[in-house]
């Protein structure tokens, strides 16, 4: 079976990618080993949840996507708080002098999956369909999948994630190294509304963030090295350590989901193509979630490889050519290193424990709090405009 383009992987940035290919023009496939996504079930809690940018949600009007989630479990934030000591100097973010109505949303990994999965044109789903052989070369790629099936495609994009199984039949070796801290994350119920502001402070042990969901409650995603302690406890515990570390900003946290956990790393492909190959989102790059740009780093890449696609094919030429795909690869590379690097940088920065430089760190953060342009440039890389 032969395929213009065949996409490894099912989750959202993979399916995106599928979506927009298929909203091309192009014969786009999805290759998945498990099985389809399941229904959104309003009634279960999803823990994974995203905060996308309002680049990201434009892209996912544009694939007919977002109009599924939008006002419906979706929860915008207006403003954002940043502090590391006290929450008085904190520095803050604000959608007006964006002069947007909200500088980002939290979804629900499993409902944005499921909206992205009923756009797909059902004949090309591969499911149940591990990928057991590729081989790559300057025509195209050719797979063997573990039920004997063999397809073929001019371009095969590689998103099935960080521990990515088809990058390394590629040959394409990463570079990363592993922090010494797991994020946890869950619902919680505060006494204070959140008025649709996310929250996040800086602590010695790692960074925990407060996103505020659509139905009252917000997502923690607190990245500690003293995480397996905090697993430990029950709820009554964990709820009075929560507080205290983030200052009562909400009052009383009054209830909790259950809670789960996952270990955080950088990862970086040193290269992102091959003939015929390419990689997207968590299988090129993952980055620490204190900034909450993975994904938007992955429908960056999404948004830029279609086009590249697009673009060379319409001009008549070889769209799987490595020079087609070099053109993707310098798009995407420096700017997901740049957020590699500020990523890393701030976690390291925060984990610093030198005479005087809590001070010193502190002042910097009420710097670029004073100084307008700087805050509103910062703001706007977040935003992703």
């Amino acid at each position: 079976m032969r395929h213009d383009i065949i996409v490894a992987g099912a989750g959202l940035v993979g399916c995106a990618i599928v979506r927009a290919l298929q909203q091309a023009g192009f014969d786009a496939a999805l290759v998945e080993r498990g099985g389809a996504p399941r229904p959104f079930d309003p009634a279960m809690d999803d823990l994974r949840v995203y905060a996308l940018s309002p680049a990201s949600i434009r892209w996912l009007q544009a694939l007919g996507v977002w109009q599924q989630v939008d006002g419906w479990r979706e929860g915008p934030y207006q403003a954002m708080k940043v502090w590391s000591e006290e929450p008085s100097r904190a520095l803050g973010f604000d959608a007006a002098d964006l002069r947007l109505p909200a500088l980002g949303s939290i979804v629900e990994n499993q409902l944005l999956q499921w909206a992205l999965w009923r756009q797909l044109d059902p004949a090309r789903l591969h499911t149940g369909a591990a990928v057991e052989e590729l081989a790559l070369d300057e025509k195209g790629a050719q797979l063997r999948l573990a039920d004997g099936r063999r397809l073929e495609c001019r371009v095969l994009v590689a998103a099935d994630g960080v521990d990515s199984r088809l990058r390394g039949m590629a040959g394409i070796d990463t570079v990363g190294w592993s922090y010494e801290q797991r994020a946890i994350v869950a619902h919680v119920q505060t006494a204070k509304p959140h008025g649709q502001v996310a929250l996040q402070r800086f602590l010695k042990t790692g960074p925990l963030a407060f996103l505020p969901l659509g139905d009252g409650r917000s997502s923690i995603v607190w990245s500690s090295t003293e995480a397996e302690r905090l697993l430990g406890l029950d709820d009554a515990a964990f709820l009075a350590e929560l507080a205290g570390a983030i200052q009562y900003e909400r009052g009383a946290i009054t209830g909790t989901t259950a809670r789960a956990s996952f270990p955080l790393r950088l990862n970086h492909a040193r290269d992102y193509v091959r003939d015929s190959f390419a990689l997207a989102g968590d299988a090129a790059h993952s980055v620490h979630p204190l900034a909450g740009q993975g994904v938007n780093l992955g429908f960056s890449d999404a948004a830029a490889l279609v086009s590249v696609l697009t673009e060379t094919r319409d001009a008549g030429r070889d769209y799987g050519s490595l020079r087609c795909l070099k053109r993707y690869e310098r798009a995407r590379k420096a700017a997901n290193l740049d957020m590699l690097a500020v990523t890393d940088g701030l976690s390291r920065a925060f984990d610093l424990d030198l005479p005087g430089w809590a001070p010193l760190r502190d002042l910097g953060m009420q710097a670029v709090q004073r100084l307008q342009p700087l805050k509103t440039l910062l703001a706007r890389q977040a935003a992703g405009l």
